[in-house]
């Protein structure tokens, strides 16, 4: 809001005294003490600028011409901000994009797996030869790493969809070593019960009421003490224990892939992932998914 006003003695800026003009000047009505009415209009100057002109003489004394601006800006929660989301074919976009590649991801991985686990020379060669698995596990974190704490280099084609394709490929022969230890037909329930699995929950994620996305912290604390529990187990190799700690792994990503999906569907969820991360959202989809097949293999081969 623009007030003009005119004074006959000077004003004090810094004791309020222009906060009383203008109060003195709605309350008058829509005419002012000077020669052009009263006027208000928008005002694009900061909340509490004032300017005034040089004294005028009238009648022997000062006269102050004020101007008070005062700021109408809409507030921020006023504010129709603009959000990738809201938009539905961004939304629609994204999603087709990361369930592409995530099929892909899939379908290269149960690939790599059934030359591990279908064909005999493979096989012979990965039982004979243990370090091989233990050399993958080092390079398929170095990589998972890199392609979640390092934002640029996920979002910079072609380098994402390299890091990504060189990760699906480490992740699917080191699920082909581990899959050398266990008969056919444990690989395909347990491939079977992932699918079901993985569909089921993908339904309930996006028809359920209940926002997963708020779980994070507490995922991140279920997280370490799985963690804490599977060193436990590996220590001590107990059949119960090793069964505990199985079905609670396959409880956590079955909580992580509900929140994940949440998260890519955004809308009216908490949180949500920019569009721009449709890598980083099939990579978080792509490790729930696979580690529920680990889980679930090591309850069924069990």
């Amino acid at each position: 809001m623009k007030i003009d006003l005119e004074v006959s003695e000077p004003v004090n800026f810094s004791s309020g005294d222009h906060q009383h003009l203008v109060h003195t000047a709605a309350i008058k009505g829509n005419t002012g003490r000077l020669d052009q009415p009263f006027t208000a209009s928008s005002g694009d100057r900061a909340q509490g600028a004032i300017q005034y002109s040089h004294p005028r003489n009238r009648d022997g004394a000062n006269t102050y011409a004020v101007q008070v601006s005062e700021d109408v800006t809409p507030s921020n929660e006023n504010v129709n901000q603009s959000i990738p989301f809201e938009n539905t074919s961004i939304r629609n976009d994204f999603i087709m994009k990361v369930f592409v590649i995530l099929s892909i991801q899939l379908f290269i991985t149960a690939m790599i797996i059934s030359i591990f686990v279908f064909c005999e020379p493979v096989k012979k060669w990965i039982i004979a030869r243990p370090w091989f698995l233990y050399a993958l596990l080092p390079a398929v974190m170095i990589l998972i790493l890199i392609l979640a704490c390092c934002r640029d280099i996920r979002r910079q084609v072609p380098a994402n969809y390299i890091l990504l394709a060189f990760f699906t490929i480490l992740e699917g022969l080191l699920l082909g070593s581990m899959s050398v230890f266990y008969r056919a037909d444990e690989i395909l329930w347990a491939a079977g019960a992932t699918t079901v699995v993985t569909l089921v929950l993908t339904l309930f994620a996006l028809q359920t009421k209940w926002d997963f996305t708020l779980l994070s912290g507490v995922m991140f604390v279920f997280t370490s003490v799985l963690l804490i529990y599977g060193i436990i187990a590996l220590v001590i190799r107990s059949y119960w224990l090793h069964l505990v700690y199985s079905a609670l792994g396959t409880l956590l990503f079955s909580i992580y892939l509900v929140m994940d999906v949440q998260m890519m569907v955004g809308g009216h969820y908490h949180y949500e992932i920019n569009p721009e991360e449709y890598i980083f959202a099939a990579l978080n989809i792509y490790v729930d998914i696979i580690s529920l097949f680990i889980f679930i293999l090591d309850l069924i081969g069990r």
